[in-house]
C-alpha cells in the first residue's frame, strides 16, 4: 500500500507538465549482492528502520515509509559505473538536525564512503557511495519561499561550498538520535526526495522524460537535466557526466526499478494511454503500470493508498 508523502514535504503547486501535480518518488530498488552487508549499512549508516525483512529482500525507510528496498541478486556481475542506470538515490531528511544526525553517522561507521557536499540554494547536501557502489544523497530542502524561480517556471539551482564539519557544529546533538521519533504528524522524518540517473544522451532522455511522461523541465543544461511535478525542484535528474554515448542497459547489480506514486487509478490510466499514443511498451496488473526508459531502466507507477 502506498504512504502519503511527509506532511513536511513542500506542497505542490499546478504545473503545465502533462504528469500530475501530486506525483512524488517512491522507494528505489536497488539488486546487491550481500544483502546482510548492505541492510546493516543502510540501516546502522544511514540511519533507517528496517521496515521488513524475508528471504532475499529487505526494505529500509522511517515511519512506515520505505526509501529503499534491497534485492539479493548473487549471480549478477558488477554495476556498470559508466552505463546507465542509477547516478544516486537522494534522501530528503525533515529538518537540519535530522540530516544532521545520519551525517554524523555516516562519518563515525561510513566516513570512507563521503564524496562531496554542496549548497544548491534549494536544498543542503551530501554524497555519499553505498559500499557496492551505489551513490546517496542525503539533503534536506530550504523552505520554497526561499527557491528562486524565473519566469519561465525554472527554479535557480547552483553547486556552493557546503562544509560538511560546519554543518555538524550548527546542527549536530550527540544527545539525540538521528531520529527521536519526534517526526511530523505522520511520523515520517525522511523519505526519497529524488533520483538521479545517468543516461546515454540528454535529448532523448528529455523527449521521454518531458514527452511522454510529462513532466516539467526545472533545469537544463548540455550534460544535464532535471525534471519535476508540482514545482519541486526536481524529483528526477539526469546527467552524461559519465555515460556519454551509453546503449541499452545490461543486467547487473546496481539499480532494480525506479518507483512514481501518483495521486490516482485515472492519473495511472492517462500514462497509460500516453504511452500507447508514442509507441511505448508497458505492462499493467491494474495496481502497477510497468515500463522502462530509452535506456532499459525500469519504471513502475502506482496509484495512492493503492492495494
Amino acid at each position: 500500500m502506498s504512504v502519503p508523502a511527509p506532511a513536511w514535504a513542500p506542497a505542490a503547486v499546478p504545473t503545465p507538465g502533462a504528469a500530475p501535480d501530486g506525483a512524488r518518488m517512491d522507494a528505489v530498488e536497488l539488486l546487491v549482492h550481500d544483502l546482510d552487508a548492505m541492510t546493516a549499512f543502510y540501516q546502522q549508516a544511514v540511519t533507517l528502520d528496517v521496515l521488513d525483512q524475508s528471504g532475499p529482500a529487505a526494505t529500509l525507510g522511517r515511519g512506515g515509509v520505505a526509501s529503499i528496498v534491497l534485492r539479493q541478486e548473487k549471480d549478477l556481475p558488477g554495476r556498470d559505473a559508466r552505463g546507465a542506470g542509477l547516478y544516486h538515490t537522494a534522501i530528503v531528511f525533515q529538518d537540519e538536525r535530522r540530516l544532521a544526525g545520519a551525517l554524523a553517522s555516516m562519518a563515525q561507521r561510513a566516513g570512507h564512503l563521503y564524496q562531496g557536499s554542496a549548497d544548491h540554494l534549494v536544498s543542503e547536501a551530501f554524497y555519499f557511495a553505498d559500499p557496492e557502489g551505489n551513490g546517496l544523497e542525503l539533503y534536506r530542502d530550504r523552505p520554497r519561499d526561499q527557491w528562486q524561480v524565473g519566469a519561465d517556471g525554472t527554479i535557480r539551482m547552483g553547486v556552493e561550498f557546503l562544509d560538511p564539519n560546519r554543518f555538524l557544529s550548527r546542527w549536530y546533538d550527540p544527545d539525540s538520535p538521528a531520529d527521536d521519533g519526534a517526526s511530523g504528524d505522520d511520523g515520517v522524518s525522511a523519505a526519497i526526495g529524488h533520483v538521479h540517473l545517468q543516461v546515454g544522451d540528454i535529448p532523448t532522455a528529455r523527449r521521454f522524460y518531458e514527452g511522454v511522461l510529462g513532466f516539467d523541465v526545472t533545469a537544463a543544461m548540455d550534460s544535464a537535466l532535471f525534471l519535476s511535478a508540482g514545482g519541486y525542484h526536481h524529483h528526477i535528474g539526469m546527467n552524461t557526466w559519465h555515460s556519454a554515448g551509453a546503449g541499452p542497459r545490461a543486467a547487473t547489480l546496481g539499480l532494480g526499478d525506479v518507483r512514481i506514486v501518483v495521486p490516482a487509478r485515472d492519473d495511472v490510466e492517462a500514462l497509460a494511454d500516453r504511452l500507447r499514443h508514442h509507441g511505448v511498451a508497458s505492462a499493467d496488473d491494474g495496481r502497477t503500470l510497468r515500463l522502462a526508459d530509452p535506456w532499459g531502466t525500469r519504471l513502475a507507477v502506482t496509484p495512492e493508498a493503492s492495494g
